[in-house]
């Protein structure tokens, strides 16, 4: 009997996503060989550090398995991971996701592809997802842009969509398996449609398949690039109530000035702008970001204006990245921070966004709300608040309606509706 792969994910959610495909593929290993599948991040040198470290323990605790190392950081440094005598190969991310590259071991070591040379994202049904309530859908891989501090496009390659008709099919198949909630993620979820016939966009998509699989109680967004959400996903942030009203922003500074050095295309005024605009058209709705904290030549009055901005646009889900510069990348040769003034940076940052979130926690007491059970009655809200239901033995996956009576410890404390 062959032995099932151990994945080890790191990064976003789309990561998530491709372990799952990897592992329905790497099942067909044909000679049984245990298998340690580490699916890595290059979003910051830490999450390097973090993937070198795991392939280290893994080797340590599986002696005779067989290391494949694979997603960006691997895309974008194979060298790095050629170096550690643990790894036994090294797949490309167009690579990982191939059935035929899992049938057999590869004649190569190496066998990572130019990536900037791929043109088609392929759609995989997954029988669902291994100690998840929720499920996660590619529905866009890629990016065209080229923010001064990301090394991600050199990962992922270009822009490329999968088109709508199997997104639709996927999700159908989901919600068949149980699954009450769905994610749709991509590297740059709204660019999505851009490369298809008629240029459908995000927007046109939620619209079209909730309308397709009236059964599927939710859907979420992965992060929104400001400039890309247009009036079409406005209009369904507006119109359907399945889509869950938790929308995160890929922000990353609150100053003009860092905004155009970092190559952002927006600024200050746009993220506001459209802060209010969704809660224009969804007064409940819940707003995070990502925040990027000392990047280079950011001084404090800069700085103030990115802390300002958590109030400013009600921001309470806040992903905060100390500024880490990726060789390659014109950030890299940009006038540094010092190090322990970024660390400070992204402690107050942190500190911001936690008050921030627990003032929102606290004005969902004595409201209703509906919980995805993931494990022992504990679960996310609409809003993608943590919650604690009491006296509940519901299986995970499952949706409760709930009443939320407290806060404790950075979650909401609920019972369910009699």
């Amino acid at each position: 009997m062959t032995t099932p792969p151990t994945i080890l994910t790191f990064g976003c959610r789309l990561n998530a996503y491709e372990s799952e495909v990897m592992r329905e593929h790497a099942r067909a290993i044909a000679d049984g060989t245990p298998t340690v599948i580490v699916n890595t991040c290059a979003v910051t040198a830490e999450a390097e550090r973090q993937a070198r470290q795991a392939i280290r323990k893994a080797r340590r605790q599986n002696p005779e398995a067989r290391i494949v190392v694979t997603g960006c950081a691997a895309q974008a440094h194979p060298e790095t991971f050629a170096a550690m005598p643990e790894v036994d190969q090294i797949l490309g991310n167009a690579e990982k996701m191939k059935p035929e590259t899992f049938a057999a071991p590869p004649a190569e070591r190496i066998v990572v592809g130019d990536i900037m040379t791929v043109r088609e994202v392929a759609s995989h049904l997954v029988s669902g997802f291994e100690g998840r309530a929720r499920a996660f859908v590619e529905v866009q891989q890629g990016c065209d842009h080229r923010c001064t501090f990301c090394i991600i496009p050199f990962g992922r390659g270009p822009n490329r969509s999968v088109p709508m008709g199997r997104v639709v099919e996927q999700i159908r198949e989901l919600v068949a398996s149980g699954f009450n909630e769905v994610v749709l993620t991509g590297v740059d979820v709204t660019a999505y449609g851009a490369d298809l016939p008629g240029r459908p966009g995000l927007g046109q998509l939620v619209r079209r398949l909730l309308a397709a699989v009236p059964e599927l109680p939710r859907l979420r967004l992965s992060s929104l690039d400001p400039v890309e959400v247009d009036a079409d996903l406005l209009a369904a942030i507006a119109a359907e109530e399945r889509l869950m009203p938790h929308f995160h922003l890929s922000v990353q500074a609150g100053d003009d000035t860092i905004l155009k050095r970092m190559k952002r295309r927006h600024l200050r005024a746009d993220v506001l702008a459209l802060a209010a605009e969704i809660r224009r058209r969804r007064p409940d709705a819940a707003l995070g970001a990502d925040i990027i904290a000392g990047f280079p030549t950011e001084d404090d009055d800069m700085f103030a204006r990115s802390l300002d901005l958590v109030d400013e646009a009600g921001l309470s889900h806040l992903h905060v990245f100390p500024f880490s510069a990726r060789p390659g990348t014109p950030a890299a040769r940009m006038p540094k921070v010092r190090g322990e003034v970024i660390k400070a940076r992204a402690a107050v940052l942190r500190a911001r966004g936690e008050a921030a979130l627990a003032a929102f926690l606290a004005g969902r007491i004595g409201t209703e709300t509906r919980v995805l059970i993931e494990r022992d009655g504990f679960g996310h809200s609409e809003h993608y608040l943590p919650a604690r239901v009491t006296a509940c033995d519901a299986e995970p996956g499952s949706i409760r309606v709930v009443r939320v009576t407290g806060v404790e410890d950075g979650a909401l404390i609920a019972e369910e509706r009699a």
